[in-house]
């Protein structure tokens, strides 16, 4: 009898590739003087294309976090439990440093191979980022107290993954949190209520509700409460240093569009223990820099995740036939293809070069001091706004098997948001380069004359940095006017970088379409004559 069911012309699963294999990334690499990363960055691609890794992911999405608040006697107990998988994902990123090795490695291009590692090993899962970007942003905050930094830095670079509840001192390494958001505030920090009451010991106690906090089975948070002095910055451990817990009551988990692996809840300090982070009134100054890295890894998630998008969507049109022939040789398709190539090597173009530039601001280089503080503002908002819409034009070249969830494509789609609200949602991030522009005026000339190293190499790009120095030139309407001014600056920004160091078939499409005007509303809309082929073969699977 003949068979009644008989599977043809579906595609073969994503994996056994390497998601280091992106020329983009490794040639961001060598330019910052990192290429002494690149073995352990392919070893980490290889794993993070493999169908083993791509299964830790899932498992920890399907099955996600429970919060235990006492145990079955009664006693307050606040912990977390995660599906095995979760452990192994941040095993993995705390082994490789992805939290912390830079503060401990005086290698050139530091930050930038660790960015680079980040942007390779994120593209298997999400969530259990969140965790490992605020741990390596809690390092340059803690360090405004010298003694704090002594006592925890080691612990919080080290790369070594210790999960449980106990004593910092007795833990091989240590997991940060952040815990600012209250429920009358949300971005507007300095309307915090929760109260911080000096001890005779020097340390303070707190007390109040934080509306959401990331990660609450971290190892020790960093919180704003306001103190005698004003609003102030605090390091509160889970488990004081007698032993003793802490606290902090977890009071319930938010159930969450995406990040499902990861625990972001309510909790009460009632009061908790902490200790002061620099000044008493400076709480803001004290966490901008960490307020700046977890930006920088916001740019780098969303162009993390929109790779994922475009190197999903090749994978699956060289593979799949439709109307006799594959998917990838027809002309539209081709031309949605290059469209989100172009987007992807534009994304992680910028955030790279922040990356870059993050390690000479720290080595003490002035002018990247400013291209960074302003170039940060801009790309958060314009690259993390893109991510949700590259998501869902990358599922839908999946047709409906990107809809199912075996695909995977969902769990993007639900997660691309997240990076343009974290830190800061758009008008936040926009506003924020406003007052880059304002308060530090400097800063639009090192952005200009950033853009200025590309001064020549395109009309279209020494056209848009025209129109921009014009806007820029015109005070008036200005907060009203101010995404459309940041997303000018991104554009050029991401073109100065293309028409310098890019691929010349992305460089010349990202012009005539993003610059030019020469594309529509929607992705797959590039004018005719570009390179569609040398385009997409960018984002081709290499085998791992």
């Amino acid at each position: 009898m003949p068979a009644t069911h008989e599977v043809t012309n579906q595609v073969p699963l994503p994996y056994g590739h390497d998601t280091a294999a992106d020329p983009g990334l490794i040639e961001a690499l060598h330019r910052a003087g990192a290429g002494w990363a690149e073995p352990e960055l392919h070893e980490l691609g290889r794993l993070a294309g493999s169908e083993q890794a791509g299964e830790w992911g899932r498992m920890a999405n399907e099955h996600p976090p429970a919060l235990r608040t006492h145990d079955r006697f009664g006693h307050r107990i606040d912990e977390v439990e995660f599906h095995p998988h979760w452990h192994d994902l941040m095993r993995t990123a705390v082994g490789h440093g992805l939290h912390g090795a830079p503060w401990r490695d005086d290698r050139p291009g530091a930050h930038t191979a660790r960015a680079a590692k980040f942007y390779v090993w994120g593209q298997v899962e999400a969530g259990h980022i969140c965790p490992i970007t605020m741990t390596y942003a809690a390092v340059p905050a803690l360090r405004a107290t010298p003694a704090l930094a002594e006592w925890l830095e080691p612990l919080l670079t080290t790369p070594e993954y210790d999960f449980g509840l106990r004593e910092p001192h007795t833990k091989r390494g240590l997991i940060a949190g952040m815990s600012m958001t209250e429920k009358q505030g949300g971005s507007d920090v300095r309307t915090n209520t929760t109260a911080a009451v000096p001890n005779a010991d020097g340390t303070y106690r707190l007390t109040g509700h934080k509306w959401f906090t990331s990660a609450p089975m971290s190892d020790l948070f960093l919180t704003l409460a306001q103190a005698p002095g004003g609003l102030s910055s605090f390091m509160l451990p889970r488990v004081l240093p007698d032993g003793s817990r802490n606290r902090i009551l977890l009071q319930r988990l938010k159930d969450k569009l995406g990040n499902r692996s990861n625990a972001s809840a309510e909790i009460e300090y009632d009061g908790a223990v902490g200790w002061l982070v620099g000044e008493e009134g400076r709480g803001v100054p004290t966490i901008i820099e960490m307020v700046n890295m977890t930006r920088m890894d916001c740019t780098l998630g969303a162009a993390s995740g929109i790779r994922l998008g475009a190197t999903r969507a090749v994978h699956h049109a060289v593979h799949r036939r439709a109307f006799g022939a594959a998917l990838a040789d027809q002309p539209l398709m081709r031309n949605v293809l290059a469209d989100l190539v172009v987007e992807s090597e534009a994304a992680t173009a910028v955030a790279m070069r922040l990356a870059t530039a993050t390690d000479a601001a720290l080595a003490g280089d002035g002018n990247e001091v400013l291209v960074r503080r302003l170039g940060l503002a801009v790309a958060k908002y314009w690259v993390c706004k893109r991510g949700p819409a590259h998501a869902a034009e990358a599922l839908e070249c999946l047709g409906g098997n990107g809809y199912v969830e075996e695909s995977g494509m969902p769990r993007l789609y639900r997660e691309a948001p997240l990076v343009s609200i974290w830190e800061g949602s758009g008008n936040v991030a926009a506003l924020d380069a406003l007052r880059a522009m304002a308060k530090r005026p400097e800063t639009v000339q090192a952005f200009l004359g950033e853009l200025a190293l590309a001064a020549g190499a395109d009309r279209r790009l020494d056209a848009a940095v025209a129109r921009l120095r014009k806007e820029l030139g015109d005070l008036s309407d200005l907060e009203y006017r101010t995404r459309r001014l940041v997303e000018a600056m991104a554009l050029a920004f991401q073109g100065s970088l293309l028409v310098r160091y890019g691929s010349p078939a992305v460089a010349d499409a990202f012009c005539a379409s993003r610059l030019g005007g020469d594309h529509g509303g929607a992705f797959g809309t590039l004018p005719t004559g570009v390179d569609t082929g040398a385009i997409i073969e960018r984002a081709m699977p290499v085998p791992g």
